[in-house]
C-alpha cells in the first residue's frame, strides 16, 4: 500500500504538464483541461513519458477542474475529470504499479475574509470531484495552494467522504509567505493537525530558492516531505515563457535536500520526463531519517505560537464572566465590541487570546462561530476556543482558520470521549483540567494522578502528548489558602510527564484587597514552577513586566534583547486608553462594521476633504508600508482597504459635486486565462485609494479589451495572467493595444510574470503585487 511506503522508499513524481502540452501542440489561450476530451491521446503520451523516465505517478490533468471555476464552460466538470481519469487508466497498463493521484488546484477565488468564497462552498466543490471518481484513484493531490485556509476546507471534504491518502502542497513567494500570508511553519502545524499523509512546497520557485524553506519544513515535521520545484524562474523567450535551468542544473540543487530527508520528489513548471529520469537516476531510492524537534505549536492562518521558548501569555478579556458590559454586549448582539477588546489584547503583548461566548440563552455554537469568523478577519494571533459546549467545540474547531487551542476537557471519561475526538479530527492543542467527578483534588498528588489520566487517554486517540497542556487549576487564596502551593507543587509535578502547563492566574486573588499585587506574586511563583501559559489580562503592565523580567531571568529572552526593547518603550509616554478606535485605528484594523460609525463622528468635527487628506490617505499609506515589510499580510491589506472604501462612500455623500474618482483604470485578465485571483485584489486595494476601476473579467479576449478601452478611454490599462501558457495571449493584446495612435500606459502583472518578461512583451510597466500598482499609478496618472 501506499502509506506504507512513505518516509521509507523515496517517490518519484512526474513534472510539468504545460510545457509538455506546448511541445506538442497546446495554442495559446487553449484550456488545458479541455485536452483530456479533445486529445486523449496526447494527454495519454504526456503520462507515458513521465511513467518511463521514472514516475511512480500519474499526476491527472485535473488542476482547474473544479465545478466552480468550469460551471459556465464548454465542458462540465465531470466530464472532464471522468475523461483525465480514463486516460490515467490507459497510461496506467504499461506500468501497472503506478498510483494515480487526482490533482486539484485552487478553486480560482478568493476565501472570505479577502473574498465571498466560503468555507462550505470549498467542501463542496472539491467533495463532489471526490466523490465522483474516488473508487478510481490511489491519493488526492492538493498542489500550488495560496491560502491554508481553502487547503483546511479541502482536505476536509476528502477525509470525510473517503479514506484516500491526501498529499498537500502549497507555494510560497521568495519571502517565505504564500500570497495569504502562510508561513511554512504555520502550513507544517496546521497539515499535521488534519493528518495529511505527505506535506510540502511546489511551483513558483525553482530549487535553489525552495532550499531554505524546505530546510524549514523538515526541520519542524516527521511528516512525509514533499517537493517539486520549477525550472528555475520564468524568462520569455521567442513569444514563449521558458523555465532557464537544465536538468542537470536542476538535479544537481535538488538531490541535496532530497538525502537531507525529502520523502516524495518531482517537478512543476519548466520540467520534463528529462528531469524525471535525471531523478530516478541521481537520488537514493531510500528516504534519509531525521531528526525533528517535537515542540508545542499553536497557528492562526499566518503566525505560528511555538512552547518552551518563551512565556505564552494568553489573553483573558475576551469572556463575559464578571464583565456586564460583554456581556450585554453578547446578548445584543454586538460583536465589534469583542474586536476592539482583543485588538487591545494583541497591541499588549498577547501571544493568543481566549475566546468564550458562553451565556444563558444565547445559541453558544452560532455564536462562537461568528465571533472566530469575525476575530480572524483582524486579528493575527492563534485564538484558545473556550467553552464547556461540546457542540460549540466543535464548530469552532471546523471554522477556525489554523491549529487552536482548545480548553477544555477533565478526567471525566464523558468529557473527553466528546473533545478528543473533535482534536483528532481536526487538529488543535488540547487543555486537560487537573479534575474529574469528585471536583478539584485538594493535593497536588490527586491532581497530578488525573493529569496522567488524561494523557494516557488522549493516546488511546492519537492525540500525542506535545498536543496536551494540563490546567492544574488555580484557587482562591481567600477561601483556600492552604491549597495555593498544592497548586504550584502540582505544576512541577506535571512538568515531569513532558507537557506543558497553563493556569488562570487571577482566580487566586478573588476576594482580596490590592489583586495586583498577589496576581503578580503569584505568577512569579508559578512561572518558578514550570507555569508555560498563564492565562491574564496583557493590559496589567505589572503582569508583562513580570513575565519579560521572567523571560530575561531564565534565558528564554537572549542577550534581553525584548526586555531591552520594551522597557526603551515604556518611557514613551502613551495616549490614555480609549473605550473606542479612532477613524485611524478603524481603518487600520479593518474594521468595516465600525467604520461608517466613526466616519460620521469625524464629519462632525472636520469636513470631508480634510478627512480624506489627514486621516484616510495616511492610514493607507500606512498600510502599504506594513504590508509591503510584512508586519501585515494580505487578508488585513484587504480588509483595511475595503474599510477605507466605505470611509470614501460616506464623505462622497456629504460633498455638494461628486468629485471624479482617479482614473478610469481598465483591468482584465487575459485570454485563455481563467484564474482571476490576483486582479481581483489589484481591484479593491485601487478602489480604496479611490481609483474607478473597470473590471472586464477573466479570460478576455483582446479585441474585447481593445473595444472597452475605446468606450472608456482609461488613464492605464491592467493586464494579468497566471498561466505560463497565456502569456502569449498577453503579448498579443499589448501589440494590438499598441497599435493605436494614443495608447495610455500599460501594466502587467501574475504569478508567471517577472519584470524581464513584462519588458520582452512591451508592456510599459511590471506590478508584483496590488500595492505596487498603487504606487505604479499615483506616480503616472
Amino acid at each position: 500500500m501506499l502509506r506504507e511506503r512513505l518516509n521509507k522508499d523515496l517517490l518519484i513524481f512526474d513534472g510539468g504538464f504545460g510545457s509538455q502540452l506546448q511541445e506538442l501542440g497546446m495554442k495559446a489561450g487553449e484550456i488545458p483541461e479541455y485536452y483530456n476530451i479533445e486529445h486523449p491521446k496526447i494527454i495519454i503520451d504526456i503520462h507515458h513519458r513521465y511513467l518511463k523516465a521514472g514516475a511512480d505517478f500519474i499526476t491527472t490533468n485535473t488542476f482547474g477542474a473544479n465545478p466552480l471555476k468550469l460551471e459556465q464552460h464548454k465542458y462540465s466538470y465531470q466530464e472532464v475529470i471522468l475523461a483525465a481519469i480514463q486516460n490515467a487508466k490507459e497510461a496506467k497498463k504499461i506500468k501497472p504499479e503506478a498510483y494515480i493521484a487526482l490533482d486539484i488546484g485552487p478553486i480560482g477565488k478568493l476565501m472570505e475574509p479577502m473574498g465571498t468564497l466560503t468555507f462550505d462552498e470549498v467542501y463542496q466543490s472539491v467533495k463532489q470531484m471526490v466523490e465522483l471518481v474516488k473508487e478510481d484513484i490511489d491519493v488526492v493531490l492538493f498542489e500550488t495552494m495560496t491560502d491554508i485556509y481553502e487547503l483546511k476546507a479541502s482536505i476536509l471534504a476528502v477525509k470525510e467522504c473517503s479514506d484516500l491518502p491526501v498529499f498537500a502542497t502549497m507555494t510560497f513567494e521568495t519571502n517565505g509567505r504564500s500570497l495569504s500570508g502562510c508561513d511554512p511553519l504555520t502550513m507544517v502545524n496546521v497539515l499535521e493537525g488534519l493528518k495529511v499523509d505527505a506535506l510540502g512546497i511546489n511551483c513558483s520557485l525553482g530549487p535553489n530558492e525552495m532550499a531554505p524553506i524546505i530546510e524549514n519544513i523538515l526541520e519542524s515535521t516527521s511528516f512525509p516531505v514533499m517537493i517539486q520545484p520549477n525550472a528555475g524562474l520564468p524568462l520569455l523567450e521567442d513569444g514563449q515563457t521558458v523555465y532557464p535551468m537544465k536538468a542537470d542544473k536542476f538535479i544537481e540543487a535538488i538531490v541535496p535536500l532530497v538525502k537531507k530527508g525529502i520523502a516524495i520528489v518531482g517537478g512543476c513548471c519548466g520540467t520534463t520526463p528529462e528531469f524525471i529520469q535525471k531523478l530516478k537516476e541521481n537520488c537514493p531510492t531510500t528516504v534519509t531519517p531525521r531528526e525533528v524537534s517535537s515542540l508545542t505549536r499553536v497557528s492562526s492562518g499566518t503566525t505560528t505560537v511555538e512552547f518552551g521558548k518563551h512565556v505564552v501569555v494568553c489573553g483573558e478579556r475576551l469572556n463575559p464572566t464578571g464583565k456586564k458590559k460583554l456581556k450585554t454586549a453578547l446578548k445584543e448582539e454586538r460583536y465589534d465590541e469583542l474586536v476592539v477588546e482583543a485588538i487591545k489584547q494583541e497591541q499588549a503583548g498577547a501571544h493568543v487570546l481566549d475566546v468564550n461566548v458562553g451565556l444563558p440563552g444565547i445559541d453558544e455554537p452560532k455564536v462562537m462561530k461568528h465571533v472566530i469568523k469575525l476575530l480572524q478577519e483582524v486579528i493575527q494571533l492563534p485564538l484558545q476556543i473556550d467553552s464547556s459546549n461540546f457542540q460549540a467545540i466543535e464548530e469552532a474547531c471546523r471554522y477556525y482558520n489554523g491549529k487552536p487551542l482548545i480548553n477544555s476537557v477533565n478526567g471525566k471519561d464523558e468529557t473527553m470521549e466528546a473533545v478528543f475526538p473533535v482534536v483528532k479530527k481536526y487538529g488543535g492543542v488540547v487543555i486537560g483540567l487537573a479534575l474529574d467527578e469528585n471536583g478539584i483534588p485538594p493535593k497536588a498528588e490527586q491532581r497530578f494522578e488525573i493529569a496522567k489520566k488524561i494523557i494516557n487517554k488522549a493516546k488511546e486517540y492519537g492525540i500525542d502528548k506535545k498536543d496536551i497542556i494540563i490546567d492544574c487549576l488555580v484557587l482562591t487564596a481567600s477561601a483556600q489558602q492552604k491549597e495555593v502551593m498544592e497548586t504550584i507543587k502540582a505544576v512541577s509535578m506535571v512538568k515531569t510527564l513532558g507537557v506543558h502547563t497553563v493556569l488562570g492566574v487571577s482566580n487566586v486573588s478573588f476576594g482580596l484587597p490590592n489583586r495586583p499585587l498577589l496576581n503578580k506574586t503569584f505568577l512569579a511563583m508559578a512561572m518558578s514552577a514550570g507555569l508555560d501559559l498563564p492565562i491574564i489580562n496583557p493590559l496589567d503592565q505589572e503582569l508583562m513586566n513580570t513575565i519579560d523580567a521572567f523571560n530575561v531571568l531564565y534565558n528564554y529572552d537572549q542577550d534581553a534583547t525584548n526586555y531591552i526593547q520594551k522597557q526603551a518603550q515604556s518611557q514613551v509616554v502613551l495616549p490614555k486608553q480609549t473605550t473606542s478606535f479612532s477613524l485611524n485605528d478603524v481603518v487600520l484594523h479593518g474594521l468595516k462594521d465600525e467604520v461608517k460609525k466613526a466616519t460620521e463622528l469625524a464629519l462632525e468635527k472636520q469636513d470631508g476633504l480634510a478627512i480624506v487628506n489627514e486621516i484616510l490617505i495616511p492610514a493607507l499609506d500606512q498600510i502599504g508600508k506594513d504590508y509591503e515589510t510584512g508586519k501585515i499580510f494580505l487578508p488585513q491589506l484587504i480588509q483595511s482597504a475595503e474599510a477605507s472604501k466605505i470611509a470614501f462612500d460616506v464623505i462622497k455623500q456629504t460633498f455638494k459635486t461628486t468629485e471624479s474618482s482617479k482614473g478610469p483604470v481598465l483591468i482584465a485578465t487575459v485570454h485563455g486565462d481563467i484564474h482571476d485571483i490576483g486582479k481581483n485584489i489589484v481591484k479593491v486595494v485601487l478602489e480604496s485609494y479611490g481609483y474607478q476601476v473597470i473590471d472586464l473579467g477573466k479570460d478576455v479576449p483582446s479585441k474585447t479589451i481593445l473595444e472597452a478601452y475605446h468606450k472608456h478611454q482609461p488613464k492605464a490599462i491592467g493586464l494579468s495572467a497566471l498561466m505560463t501558457t497565456t502569456v502569449v495571449s498577453m503579448e498579443e493584446t499589448i501589440h494590438l493595444l499598441k497599435q493605436e495612435e494614443k495608447m495610455c500606459p500599460i501594466f502587467v502583472g501574475g504569478a508567471v510574470l517577472t519584470e524581464d518578461i513584462a519588458q520582452d512583451i512591451q508592456a510599459d510597466y511590471y506590478t508584483k503585487d496590488a500595492m505596487a500598482a498603487v504606487n505604479l499609478l499615483n506616480d503616472i496618472i
